[in-house]
């Protein structure tokens, strides 16, 4: 079904309206799920335009996907978001501001390569003192309130983000189970590299052969999100390429944006002769937590003492309905003190680059997420999604808060190797 179809299943009920961030912040009909379907079946039938006002409420959709499972009749909101920030970016040019802003965004974030030489950067404005100036001072703000919220953003950089990568292979401990391709990210890949040696050493120790296919780019998951559809589509073509030319029983993915993008990435295609070949890899991909919890355990799990608060991301929650893999890993590590976050399934506010686009509406929602984390009393939070990571550390710092951040996986292995506690930040 089109989304144009879509649309038409949506009968009103409001049933979304709760569960949306956007509304939450607002109580604003437009700013909600069934507002914004009823803006696009306006602009399809009853010849409004695709203006600026109709752009505001589109461009304010986290994209969360909550109102996936708070629907009755099944909408594929998904479907209809993409599609709909596609026509906007094709119908109506953005001011010269914004469109650089978001070229620089594109230009940086999808290319591992230019992310590295950040990172250098980056490392070096940290090392040298220049970070805590502006920061002290105020002057990064006074000279640009989008290169301050990138700034707020910035994880520490460690060594690690400068190396190469990940060897091309791990072999499997004992008799192998299976053999999965990983996919590094961009994000993920240089920002918390130990997320990936963390997923590889996990599922090696589980029985997996892990092989990490070379010259990998970014899977397309920002530009698919921001209506980016064509840059999507190359970016998710050259992908599925690197992973054919290797013979592999699973895909395994470990950030929860991406998992959800290449879980579905032949709806790109439809229609096109590739598309087969997307729906094929598509069937091979599974979230590391997923995979991890989907085999019986064979390494012993060493006890952790630590009390974890759950943050569960929109993508892997709503999108792909992983809620009980990722927390059952955590509850089997002796130990482990595995808190709920109050209203743990509402969105973070970093949503993609939503908090570097639209950071007042992602700062309201990061700081309800911030002081239900803190009410827990946790020392660690553990998130399945980089993004997600990223935006709730920064409130966290804002409030002095030291709460530490790891992956699931990255906790689920530090117990099998008996360390004290993650590699994390």
């Amino acid at each position: 079904m089109t989304a144009r179809g879509h649309l038409d299943d949506c009968v009103h009920c409001g049933f979304c309206l709760p569960t949306c961030p956007t509304w939450i912040s607002w109580g604003e009909e437009m700013d909600s799920p069934r507002g914004r379907i009823d803006l696009l079946r306006s602009v399809r039938d009853r010849g409004l335009a695709m203006d600026e006002e109709v752009a505001l409420h589109l461009d304010r959709c986290l994209g969360c996907m909550a109102c996936l499972g708070s629907c009755p009749s099944g909408v594929r909101y998904d479907r209809i978001i993409e599609a709909a920030r596609h026509q906007r970016e094709r119908d109506l040019p953005r001011g010269p501001a914004d469109r650089l802003h978001r070229a620089l965004l594109f230009a940086l974030f999808p290319y591992p390569a230019r992310l590295r030489v950040a990172a250098a950067l980056l490392l070096l404005y940290q090392r040298s003192g220049l970070q805590w100036l502006l920061r002290t001072t105020g002057l990064l703000r006074l000279l640009s309130s989008r290169l301050a919220a990138l700034d707020a953003l910035a994880p520490r950089i460690g060594l690690a983000s400068l190396a190469p990568g990940l060897p091309a292979a791990w072999p499997a401990a004992g008799e192998r189970r299976l053999r999965v391709g990983l996919v590094t990210g961009c994000v993920q890949g240089v920002f918390f590299p130990n997320v990936n040696a963390a997923t590889a050493r996990v599922l090696a120790s589980e029985g997996c052969e892990v092989v990490v296919p070379p010259g990998q780019g970014c899977c397309g998951a920002l530009s698919a999100h921001a209506g980016r559809l064509e840059e999507a589509r190359a970016m998710v073509r050259a992908l599925v390429e690197r992973f054919e030319a290797v013979e592999l029983d699973v895909v395994v993915v470990n950030s929860a944006g991406c998992g959800s993008h290449l879980k579905d990435c032949q709806r790109l295609f439809e229609g096109d002769a590739f598309e087969p070949r997307a729906a094929a890899f598509a069937g091979k991909v599974r979230d590391v937590n997923e995979l991890a919890h989907s085999l019986p355990a064979r390494a012993e799990r060493h006890p952790l003492r630590a009390r974890v608060a759950y943050h569960s991301p929109c993508h892997l929650g709503h999108a792909q309905r992983i809620t009980a893999a990722p927390r059952a890993l955590l509850q089997a590590i002796p130990g482990l003190d595995l808190v709920e976050i109050p209203s743990g399934d509402q969105c973070c506010g970093s949503a993609g680059i939503y908090n570097l686009v639209q950071p007042a509406s992602a700062d309201l929602i990061g700081a309800r997420k911030a002081e239900a984390l803190l009410g827990t009393g946790a020392g660690w939070l553990a998130s399945a999604n980089p993004g997600c990571t990223l935006h709730i550390q920064r409130h966290l710092r804002a409030r002095g808060a030291a709460v530490r951040a790891a992956q699931p996986i990255e906790i689920l292995d530090a117990s099998l190797r008996g360390a004290a506690a993650p590699d994390a930040e």
